[in-house]
């Protein structure tokens, strides 16, 4: 192949070859010495690219949620026309046995006629599609969680090859946990605003919101460990768990400032949407995801690495 064909540009090896400048030997060693504030800015200055890149595996690999937002946006279902009240159906119900003037007046004022929207056959298929997303979620999370591991400690990375190699390496329990991961968030989100719109009616249900606020803190301080310690570990899933609560409770430290780190770059996300919508609706294609995910391997990593991996080589080493 001609040098001038080696050189068209292509987005894919743009996003996925290229890499940051690069830093020093004593930079790298301080990074994985001290994993402070100052060097998680520096990583993410040096590696900002692959971040970028990681982000396409996050949006191209979980591509059925996308049908599901075509979907919700209403651009697959119908226009109809229908009354714009709520009262209408029971004003009909009476109209139909005793028609009177005061009726009739009544209709035309609550049986204004307004645009709304009915799903299509089409919608249905798409919210099929989007179903996928349960097979996808996990194994695109095990990809990329051990490529950032890899960044944070400072290892050779080559984006699309370590991808597929961690997925191979842990298909089965990325797809099956994946699968419980989607299901548990999606239930306990739903728990929340359920109960947080019946909390007015018993002391019961203000009760059980607060549970389901401390749920899921509980539950994203161990998802934090679970798909960091499936691409670092061969354990079972139910080990997975269990040490994953045991992190998140000695790990409280670093899982607080991972929680900060996160709603503030999910805080920034919403303002600019806000401030300016194209820009808010953007970023989570481009960079959002991976950096919320670099956020939770940079804070959940050193534990692990403190617990699991350092006394193993120590034992290792004095037995030798």
């Amino acid at each position: 192949m001609s040098d001038k064909n080696n050189k068209k540009f292509n987005i894919f090896n743009f996003f996925m070859t290229r890499d940051g400048k690069g830093v020093s030997k004593g930079e790298e060693l301080n990074v994985l010495k001290n994993p402070n504030i100052p060097n998680f800015f520096k990583l993410i200055r040096v590696h900002f690219n692959r971040m970028l890149s990681v982000n396409m595996f996050y949006v191209f690999g979980n591509f059925p949620i996308l049908f599901a937002l075509f979907a919700l946006a209403g651009y697959t279902s119908d226009k109809i026309m229908s009354p714009a009240s709520g009262l209408y159906t029971a004003l009909r119900g009476t109209m139909y046995f005793d028609m009177t003037p005061v009726r009739a007046s009544i209709n035309g004022i609550f049986g204004i006629q307004a645009e709304t929207y009915a799903p299509s056959t089409l919608t249905y298929v798409f919210y099929a599609i989007a179903l996928l997303v349960f097979f996808t979620f996990g194994i695109v999370n095990v990809g990329c969680t051990y490529i950032i591991r890899n960044t944070v400690r400072s290892e050779p990375v080559f984006v699309w090859s370590d991808f597929w190699y961690a997925v191979k390496r842990n298909l089965r329990q990325g797809i099956i946990f994946g699968m419980l991961d989607l299901f548990v968030s999606v239930m306990l989100f739903y728990d929340l605003f359920w109960f947080r719109a019946n909390m007015g009616r018993s002391t019961v249900m203000s009760l059980l919101y607060f549970i389901s606020f401390a749920m899921i803190f509980m539950y994203f301080f161990m998802r934090m460990y679970i798909y960091l310690m499936m691409i670092t570990f061969d354990l079972s899933l139910y080990k997975l768990i269990k040490n994953s609560v045991f992190f998140a409770i000695l790990g409280i430290k670093r899982n607080i400032m991972c929680l900060i780190g996160t709603v503030l770059i999910l805080g920034v996300n919403f303002l600019l949407f806000m401030a300016f919508m194209p820009v808010g609706i953007i970023l989570p294609f481009i960079i959002t995801p991976s950096i919320c995910s670099f956020v939770s391997v940079y804070c959940a990593y050193p534990k692990i690495k403190e617990i699991m991996i350092d006394p193993y080589y120590k034992e290792t080493t004095s037995e030798s």
